[in-house]
Parts: C-alpha cells; sequence; structure tokens
C-alpha cells in the first residue's frame, strides 16, 4: 500500500542519516585520534633522548662499561590506527664498547637484564607505580667495586618502593635493610625454608658470605662494618 511505501521509505531516510551522522563521527575520531597521536610522538622523542643518556650513565657503574641503552621508534603504517600511536617502541642496548646495537631481550644476558632493569628503575624511580620489585642474578658475572655500585643503587631504589633482591654477593646483601636466609629442604627438592635473619645471624650470614666456611674474627669484624656502612 501507499502507507507501507511511505513508511519504508522513511526507515531509508533514517538509515541514511544516521549512515551519515556515523560517518561524521568517524572522520571526527580519526582527526582526534592523529592530532593526540603526533602529540604522544613529540613528546616520546623527547623523553626517549633523556631516558636513554640517563640509562647509558648508570650502565657505566653496573659492570658494563662503554656499553650504550637506546630507545627506537619504529614508525608504523601511516594509514593505520593502533593503541600504541603512531610507532612501536624499542629498547636496544649494545654492552660492550664497539658492539652494535640491538634489541635488548636478544642481546643482553640475564645478569644483565636484571642491571639493565634496575637501571632503568633508578632512573624512574620518582614515577614508579609498581609497590614492589623482585632482582634475581642481578649480580652475575660482577663482583668489587660494581657489586658495592649495584648493591647502592638496589638500597636507592628501596627508598621508594620494595625491594626484594636475590643475591649470593656480600656486597650486594649487606646493602639490605633486612636479610632473609633462602635454604632449600634436605627431604625434597621443590620446597625451601626461609628464615628472618635478626642483628647477629645478618653478621654471621654475610661473614659466611666472604669466607665460606671457615668464619674468623677479622671476617666477622668486616661483616660488621659492610653493614655499618651501608645503613649510613
Amino acid at each position: 500500500t501507499v502507507e507501507q511505501l511511505h513508511h519504508e521509505v522513511h526507515q531509508l531516510e533514517q538509515q541514511a542519516a544516521s549512515i551519515a551522522a556515523t560517518d561524521d563521527t568517524i572522520l571526527r575520531l580519526k582527526s582526534e585520534y592523529r592530532e593526540l597521536a603526533e602529540k604522544i610522538t613529540a613528546a616520546r622523542a623527547t623523553s626517549a633522548k633523556q631516558l636513554a643518556m640517563a640509562v647509558t650513565e648508570n650502565m657505566q657503574n653496573l659492570g658494563m662499561k662503554g656499553g650504550k641503552f637506546s630507545i627506537e621508534l619504529i614508525a608504523q603504517d601511516h594509514g593505520s590506527f593502533a593503541s600504541s600511536g603512531n610507532e612501536n617502541v624499542r629498547f636496544a642496548v649494545s654492552t660492550n664498547p664497539n658492539q652494535p646495537s640491538g634489541p635488548m631481550a636478544s642481546v643482553a644476558s640475564g645478569g644483565e637484564l636484571s642491571r639493565l632493569s634496575l637501571a632503568i628503575q633508578v632512573v624512574c624511580a620518582h614515577i614508579a607505580q609498581v609497590p614492589s620489585i623482585i632482582f634475581d642474578e642481578v649480580d652475575v658475572g660482577i663482583g668489587g667495586k660494581v657489586a658495592e655500585r649495584v648493591g647502592s643503587l638496589l638500597r636507592t631504589l628501596g627508598q621508594s618502593v620494595q625491594i626484594l633482591c636475590i643475591t649470593h654477593l656480600p656486597q650486594v646483601a649487606a646493602n639490605g635493610n633486612n636479610q632473609l636466609n633462602v635454604t632449600k629442604a634436605s627431604d625434597s627438592d621443590s620446597s625451601v625454608k626461609i628464615q628472618n635473619l635478626d642483628d647477629q645471624q645478618r653478621v654471621m650470614e654475610i661473614a659466611r658470605m666472604l669466607a665460606g666456611a671457615t668464619i674468623t674474627a677479622r671476617t666477622t669484624e668486616h661483616a660488621k662494618e659492610m653493614l655499618a656502612q651501608s645503613s649510613t
């Protein structure tokens, strides 16, 4: 009937108006996206240089002298729309002098990754959003002054967030506010025992890490000195 035809025409007109309104919304949102993405790109370019320089500076004291940290902004297809903006971000690193830079995940060893993470966390401590950070193997392949520097940085970082560090080095362990002794249960391969050490036990454990099985009076005094120095 004529009435039905009028009704169908009205529906088609409404659908056309809805499609036009949707197209206008899409165009507006695309424009807003591009504007915001360009602002993020500019902020990333500035912050990437600052962060890379600061992390590279910290690397020099963490057993990676001559190493370099860089941040690559990899542009995406200009016509694409992604939650990450106009580019993807990739961390690249060279851990030795004259070594080609490459993706951090494939270039750095486990211990180097831990120390790189430490360097990044120290730089970003003032804006950190995580309550706790766990470091494992942060002391692999280091000792002496580098170990002391790692311990000092961990203690500094611990002023902003809770740090849990698994270590076998007395220079690192002595910088903790508290020490926990972790041992495997003698009758099981899958369970461990954790003991919170008191002041005397802390001294003896640091002394054991220094001297091994035979602990002397001199080693004990050295352990006390290390704990005292780290608390100042």
